[in-house]
């Protein structure tokens, strides 16, 4: 651990996913391997060479807000919503912190895209008296943030992180950063996306990014040999972060501790990963340095495993740069993203869910419909069904467009 540094705690959780409409419904479907991918009901997808996703099922803003505040919100910014409102609930937080210490760090690769399109389209076919008033502080991707901040009177720094699919956690480390270091007390962070739109999907299909797969159970492979591509999610997840020693003394409920980060940039192409993968092995060395790794460690690596063919070989390369040959092939690596798909912006969020529950429980989520596995991606990961394992250290790997890479480490919290 870095000395003379604050610790940083998860006292709350929340989420809205591909897999459950909570915490409880989300992890309990990963230990089960349930598919969160299905065809794309949101639009047509006649046209399309892509037509599945991973949305969230049977959403209706109006369970969850008002009718009014639904009118003045995209779809993303609805899910952060949701999402902090139970991680906030589950912290017990409110009222026990003072605002000028209370902040809100929320990532998002793209933000209020669908926003975006409805609002261009009464452009193009009514004119410009028929945009929304309300048209930019809807779409911009710091409105969640700021959003959340108004909700639970957070004064403190109340700001997005928009590193394409990195951005949730980079929202989950700078949040650490400014606990760890005295800036706040408590951060609600996370991810939240909702992308699954015309244009969102017509944009990653044609640079072919997406999975053209028709059967949801052979879509999102990855570390597969099949694989051909992701598959786009939507949803969010948020966490109460707080520093130790306050969270003890208002007698909080602990989850694990966020005890490094690593950021990274591979400064080499717009969207591929650099061929030595030497970003991802230095977020990956540099956050399990802060977090006192050693040998000795029992290591779970959530993935960032898209299931693109690049991606998931050089992302083997990076876990083996950044712990060793032998180290990585005893460590255990899965990508929950074959059951979420890959949510952007809040993939990293959803990932650390899976990393702090998996430190909780004892149980590693698996990596489902692995059949195939490449000779290239050759470590342990978890074919099919979860493991009961103890750990001692879970690794997040999330890696984004424009060379963006991060990394998280937790552990138990030792109380």
């Amino acid at each position: 651990m870095i000395e003379n540094n604050r610790r940083v705690v998860v006292t709350g959780m929340g989420a809205i996913t591909p897999i459950g409409k909570n915490v409880r419904e989300t992890w309990e479907a990963m230990k089960a391997g349930k598919n969160g991918i299905a065809p794309i009901t949101l639009f047509d997808t006649t046209e399309y060479k892509a037509k599945l996703g991973a949305e969230v099922k049977d959403f209706n803003a109006l369970d969850y807000m008002e009718k009014s505040e639904t009118l003045r919100t995209d779809r993303y910014t609805q899910f952060a919503l949701i999402a902090a409102e139970e991680a906030v609930s589950d912290s017990g937080i409110a009222g026990k912190v003072a605002p000028e210490r209370f902040a809100v760090y929320m990532g998002v690769g793209i933000g209020g895209i669908g926003t975006f399109e409805t609002e261009h389209t009464k452009l193009m076919e009514k004119g410009p008296r028929r945009v929304s008033s309300l048209f930019v502080p809807m779409m911009i991707p710091n409105m969640a943030a700021g959003m959340i901040a108004i909700k639970y009177d957070c004064r403190g720094a109340a700001m997005p992180a928009v590193t394409a699919c990195a951005s949730g956690s980079n929202a989950i480390g700078e949040a650490m950063r400014i606990i760890r270091h005295g800036y706040a007390d408590a951060v609600i962070t996370g991810g939240s996306e909702a992308a699954i739109t015309p244009i969102a999907v017509a944009g990653f299909v044609n640079m072919h990014a997406l999975s053209t797969a028709e059967n949801a159970d052979a879509a999102s492979v990855p570390f597969d040999e099949r694989r051909g591509g992701f598959v786009i999610g939507e949803g969010a997840v948020s966490l109460v972060l707080e520093e130790y020693e306050h969270a003890k003394a208002r007698g909080a409920k602990i989850y694990g501790e966020l005890c490094g980060y690593g950021v990274t940039c591979d400064a080499h192409h717009i969207t591929a990963p650099h061929p030595e993968a030497r970003g991802g092995a230095q977020a990956m060395a540099d956050a399990m340095r802060e977090a006192g790794y050693t040998e000795n460690d029992r290591v779970y690596i959530n993935a960032h495993g898209t299931g693109t063919p690049m991606n998931d070989k050089l992302e083997t390369i990076a876990i083996k740069k950044a712990l060793g040959e032998e180290s990585a092939r005893r460590a255990y690596v899965s990508s929950t993203k074959s059951m979420t798909g890959h949510m952007l912006g809040a993939a990293g969020a959803v990932e650390a869910l899976a990393c702090i529950m998996a430190l909780k429980e004892g149980i590693i989520p698996p990596t489902i419909n692995l059949l195939q596995q490449d000779a290239e991606c050759d470590l342990n990961c978890v074919p099919n069904e979860a493991q009961k394992q103890d750990i001692d250290l879970a690794l997040s790997n999330s890696l984004g467009f424009g060379g963006h890479n991060a990394c998280l480490a937790f552990r138990k919290a030792v109380i």
